[in-house]
Order: C-alpha cells, then sequence, then structure tokens
C-alpha cells in the first residue's frame, strides 16, 4: 500500500510539472495564451528524439533528450542521428539537399530552410523516404525486450522438471493459462487451439506491454506506440490474414455459398459476408487506437484546465481527476489487450471450425 501511495504521489508531481513545462513551450504568443490543444497533439504524437526531463535555468527551457537514428532515402541512403535537426532549429545538409524538421516530420527545403503552404496551410514541400527509428518504434523495441526477458526467464524455471512458481514465473504462469483456458480454449476447438496460442500469447502481452509503457509518465515511457494508427492496422491485418489463410472449407462455404438458403438470398448474404471480412480487422483497429489514444487525450485534458482557466484553484480537482483517469487507464491497458486477443480468438476459432451438414 505504502509503494503504491508513493507510485500516485510521483505520477501526480511528474505530471503537474510536465504541463506546467509543457505550458511554457507551447504557450509562448502575443498574449502568452496557452493551447491545450497544440500541447495534446505534440504528447500523442510520434517524434524523432526520446524525451526526457524539462527545467529551466537562467531563464531559458533547457530539454534533455535521446536522439534517434535518422534513416531517409533520397537520391540515395542518408543515416545521422535527430540531433542534428538541434529540435528543428537546424538544417541537414546531405549531398545537395536540404532537410528540416518540421511539427516531427522531415521535408526537403531550399538552402534557406523555407517551408511552403497550399491555401489550407498544408506542407507543399517533397519529403524523403523516411525510415527512422522513431521514439514509437523504440519504445516497440523495449517492449519486446521486456516480453523476451520476461518469457527466458520464466522457461529456464521448468528446464529441470516441474516446480512451484517463483519470482517471474509466478507473475507469467497464471496470464499464460488466463490466455490459453479462457481465450484460446474457449472460442477455438481444443485440437486446434494450440497451433494458435503462441500468436494469442505475443498478441496479448506485446498490447498489454505496450499499453503500460504509454502510461509511464517519464522515460523511458510516455509513448503512444498503440494509440499509433499504424501499428493498430498492422496488428489487425496479422489477425486477418492468420484468420482467413486457417480458414476451412466450411468457413468459406458459409460466406461464399451458404448451406440451406433460397439462391436469391444467397447472393445477397455472400456480399454482405464478403464485406465483413474487412470490417471485423478494420473495428479491431480502430476500438484499439481509439481506446489508448482518448485515454492520453483525456488526462492531458484535465491538466489544461489549471491554464486555460488560468486559476490555481482548479488545480487539486484537475490532479485528482487526472490521477483517477490515470487508475482507469490501467484497467483500460490490460482491457484493450484482453479484448484484441479475444476477438482475434473468436475469428479464429469461426475461420477453422468444421461443420457436418
Amino acid at each position: 500500500m505504502q509503494n503504491i501511495r508513493i507510485i500516485i504521489a510521483l505520477t501526480a508531481f511528474w505530471a503537474f510539472t510536465h504541463t506546467i513545462l509543457a505550458a511554457d513551450k507551447h504557450g509562448e504568443s502575443s498574449e502568452n495564451e496557452f493551447d491545450p490543444m497544440e500541447m495534446i497533439m505534440h504528447h500523442i504524437a510520434d517524434s524523432h528524439e526520446w524525451h526526457v526531463i524539462s527545467y529551466k535555468s537562467d531563464g531559458e527551457e533547457k530539454h534533455i533528450t535521446i536522439p534517434l537514428p535518422v534513416i531517409l532515402i533520397d537520391e540515395g541512403l542518408h543515416v545521422f542521428m535527430s540531433s542534428a535537426f538541434h529540435h528543428g532549429e537546424e538544417l541537414v545538409q546531405k549531398g545537395n539537399s536540404y532537410y528540416k524538421l518540421y511539427h516531427g516530420k522531415i521535408y526537403k527545403t531550399d538552402a534557406s530552410g523555407t517551408i511552403k503552404y497550399d491555401d489550407d496551410h498544408a506542407v507543399l514541400n517533397e519529403k524523403p523516404l523516411d525510415f527512422s527509428i522513431t521514439r514509437n518504434v523504440a519504445s516497440m523495441w523495449l517492449s519486446i525486450i521486456i516480453i523476451i526477458w520476461l518469457f527466458t526467464t520464466a522457461a529456464k524455471r521448468y528446464k529441470g522438471g516441474p516446480a512451484a512458481p517463483k519470482g517471474v514465473q509466478s507473475f507469467v504462469e497464471p496470464l499464460i493459462l488466463f490466455v490459453r483456458d479462457d481465450i484460446a480454449y474457449a472460442q477455438i476447438e481444443k485440437d486446434k487451439a494450440d497451433r494458435f496460442l503462441p500468436f494469442l500469447l505475443t498478441l496479448f502481452f506485446f498490447i498489454w506491454i505496450n499499453n503500460l509503457i504509454g502510461l509511464v509518465p517519464f522515460f523511458p515511457g510516455g509513448s503512444n506506440l498503440t494509440g499509433n494508427i499504424s501499428l493498430t492496422l498492422v496488428l489487425a491485418l496479422i489477425t486477418f490474414f492468420v484468420t482467413n489463410f486457417s480458414g476451412s472449407k466450411s468457413y468459406w462455404g458459409h460466406i461464399f455459398w451458404m448451406p440451406g438458403v433460397p439462391v436469391p438470398i444467397r447472393l445477397l448474404l455472400s456480399v454482405i459476408e464478403f464485406i465483413g471480412l474487412f470490417t471485423k480487422p478494420f473495428a479491431l483497429m480502430i476500438r484499439l487506437l481509439a481506446n489508448i489514444t482518448a485515454g492520453h487525450i483525456i488526462i492531458l485534458s484535465l491538466f489544461s484546465l489549471i491554464f486555460v482557466m488560468k486559476s490555481v484553484a482548479i488545480a487539486p480537482v484537475s490532479v485528482l481527476m487526472s490521477l483517477m483517469m490515470f487508475m482507469l487507464e490501467l484497467l483500460v491497458a490490460v482491457l484493450q489487450a484482453y479484448i484484441f486477443t479475444l476477438l482475434s480468438a473468436l475469428f479464429i476459432g469461426m475461420a477453422v471450425h468444421s461443420e457436418e451438414h
């Protein structure tokens, strides 16, 4: 209980001071107005550097960040560290091309770093092919390292034969049994479920651990990986391919020529079922993206109330509500991993199920 209190206190202190620094950074204007939208989008967006801490020294704001590799393909391969941009204040010249980091994206510019806009204020500058190791990518590799460590450490305990769970094993084993018994075996026929169990276990732990990393309010946390549509799209596509490549004859028959149904109805239902093949992974993608991103936005919005209302009196209410949301997000982190894995198992179970008519 004491440890939990300490964690909550540290979380509140960090979030409060971090929001103040964000206000200083993003609220600079002629009237020193705070822009909550700009601050929130800055925090949930990906970045070419990993922010560690911000502080003020001699009236100037200082940032400690970890630069990440920038990998560009534009008339050749260009590899350098993101620190070369100096937080977007400097241009990087490679050959005859100049590159500028602008609002988290890299654009080609002239020697003076000119950014061109259209009538809708969209950037017109050409972008090189960007394969950089961004904060989200680095966070993903961190989660992979954690997952490998968890499972290899637990696996060593089984080398000498059955033994009472201990240490990491006592944490991992109940979760593995839960995914196996309550997700895989519950949705997929037992004689077929074990074939898909490694995929479902990887899916559950990968999503859950990345959700938790995103909730850690200090380095190396704070990324919004599972709130990035690129990741949720890939996860949904993997489930889509695993489901449909494993589909039985009965599964495809019920989609394109369902038995016991009049031919005119079959033609109509086959179109609906075919569309359903794509709406299922689409729902998986949007559900995870929306729930994780919404949690980050709500917490940051609650802290922004202090600066929007320009009153310290609102701070206790704002901090308390934010902490309540943070505790709720801990539940959402595991719940979304469970739902994504459960629905994936359900789709796979429907695909591999065979019926005799």
